[in-house]
């Protein structure tokens, strides 16, 4: 009988290992053949489509992202709580921060020194920089041609405003259906992933495991709708960024002396003066490639996600919510990757492969990236900071996977209609967390890169041909908070009606005088004051 069981026991193990070797072997050639595909998009359009479509936005708007930067910081903080009318601007703002701050924050800024030297944060500067009027005039446009939805709250995003402002519906459609792909797939299996090969290296867990755990956690939230991860967001997002924000401190006190070289280091490498710091990929044109591919997965200033949560928000004005979505990018890029950024180069485990580094040695430093930042962390804070840098690194992927949830189901909105229940893109994203779960790492980042670069040129287009609508919005705005500062009016209300300053009539009734945006602002004013009072 024994030798039966052995020979039994050897053959399945010759099956699982057949099939782990075919399944690795597919995810290898197919990340080959996507990171070619998107590195031709990023290097030749959509690198250059950020980068002067948000000067354009710039300079149009004033240096917006500069200016009023004040009221961004004050838009938030005088919005809390969402009862009728849809979600408040802080929890737009919260559902928005835990996609952005997420894997891009940690493991993107890894991957992108790794790939292309330290002067890739030079370059995600540059298009958080732009990126924050860009995401200042896509959110302003969400607001603006937003619409109803019978649960009481808003939808909008750029499916709407393509369709609504510029009358294409089949380039709505388009752009629906990508972006339910990208967030529904591509960016949940890209989250799952990290969790995975987290838990692998930190407490040995093997990845089916963690399928089969995020599977379990993740289900009934998504199954609970829009509204459910906006409650779990508002106190999520917050908490993992200020555990995150005190370990970043803590070890740029103790190596503060070091800052300004990793600073230096950031600059010669983003202009190729040292090839010292170049990255795997090497030179001038890796660290631009890969700071624009992992600068735009991190913040997604232009992308077209933003837009989707930033219209459910209940505001007085459009431009309020530019206000917010355009802070959030600042906080994502310039503060969050910085010091991510930082906590990388100042650690001492991070060291620079160099332009000539052979295929085996790029392909250890691209599986090394995933927990790159963990072991920086580590070697600076002890043995023990590992397992803290796990449950950060959970927690950050775990509220992106939940925020990109909001993203997909408004766009199904769009498709299917807004009575739809949408459990196919349910069951997708439970798929997707699966799927991410056993998938390689360059895998899922380049899968994203494509569809997610497909995506943003059809909405960096879009916001083009519609500027003018967001630049007349903050004309009105500015108008108005004149005159309240004068004392001649007591509030900022935006009323499309007949306005000046817009280029035309804005389609439908949402921003008229009597109109569901204003309802929806008196329904909150007064449940705020019975709440008060009882």
């Amino acid at each position: 009988m024994q030798p039966v069981l052995a020979s039994f026991s050897s053959a399945a193990s010759s099956t699982d290992s057949s099939w782990t070797s075919s399944l690795e072997s597919f995810f290898t050639e197919g990340a080959k053949i996507l990171d070619k595909a998107s590195g031709h998009l990023f290097l030749y359009l959509l690198a250059w489509l950020l980068v002067l479509g948000g000067l354009y936005f710039t300079v149009r708007t004033g240096f917006v992202q500069l200016r009023l930067f004040p009221y961004m910081v004050r838009a938030i903080t005088s919005s809390r709580g969402g009862k009728e009318g849809g979600i408040s601007s802080f929890q737009a703002f919260a559902v928005g921060l835990a996609s952005r701050v997420g894997t891009g924050n940690i493991v993107g800024v890894a991957i992108a020194i790794t790939m292309g030297g330290p002067g890739a944060v030079f370059w995600m500067w540059v298009v958080a920089t732009v990126g924050m009027a860009t995401g200042f005039i896509e959110a302003t446009l969400a607001q603006l041609y937003k619409v109803t939805h019978p649960d009481g709250s808003f939808r909008g995003g750029p499916a709407y405003y393509i369709q609504r402002g510029l009358g294409s519906k089949p380039a709505a459609r388009v752009f629906a259906v990508v972006i339910t792909f990208v967030f529904g797939f591509a960016y949940e299996a890209t989250q799952a992933n990290t969790i995975a090969a987290t838990m692998k290296s930190t407490f040995h867990i093997e990845p089916w495991m963690t399928a089969i755990g995020l599977v379990v956690i993740t289900t009934p939230i998504i199954f609970k709708g829009i509204k459910s991860v906006a409650v779990v967001s508002e106190w999520l997002v917050p908490i993992m960024t200020v555990v995150y924000a005190l370990i970043a401190v803590a070890i740029l006190v103790l190596h503060a002396s070091a800052i300004p070289e990793a600073i230096v280091s950031i600059f010669e490498g983003a202009f190729g003066v040292n090839q010292a710091f170049a990255g795997t990929a090497g030179g001038l044109f890796a660290a631009a490639l890969n700071g624009v591919k992992r600068g735009l997965f991190s913040n997604e200033a232009g992308e077209g996600s933003v837009p989707n949560i930033a219209a459910t928000a209940t505001v007085s004005h459009p431009v309020q919510q530019g206000f917010v979505q355009s802070l959030g990018v600042f906080v994502d890029t310039i503060v969050v990757c910085t010091v991510t950024a930082l906590i990388v180069l100042l650690s001492g485990v991070y060291t620079p492969a160099g332009s000539h580094a052979t295929e085996e040695a790029a392909k250890a430093a691209e599986d090394a990236a995933n927990t790159l930042t963990s072991a920086s962390v580590t070697h600076v804070l002890g043995g023990w900071a590992q397992y803290l840098m796990a449950i950060i690194i959970f927690v950050f992927a775990y509220s992106s996977l939940l925020g990109n949830y909001t993203y997909a189901q408004v766009n199904m909105d769009f498709l299917q209609g807004r009575q739809h229940k949408h459990y196919a893109l349910r069951a997708m994203i439970i798929v997707a967390t699966a799927v991410g779960s056993l998938s390689t790492l360059t895998f899922v980042w380049n899968l994203s890169d494509l569809v997610m670069g497909a995506m943003t040129v059809i909405n960096m287009v879009s916001i083009l041909l519609l500027g003018g609508w967001a630049f007349g919005a903050l004309r009105d705005w500015e108008a108005q908070r004149r005159a309240v500062q004068a004392g001649e009016k007591d509030e900022i209300r935006f009323i499309a009606t007949d306005n000046p300053y817009l280029p035309g009539k804005l389609p439908g009734e949402i921003w008229a005088a009597g109109g569901p945006a204003h309802a929806a602002i008196m329904e909150r004013r007064a449940a705020v004051e019975e709440a008060s009072s009882s």
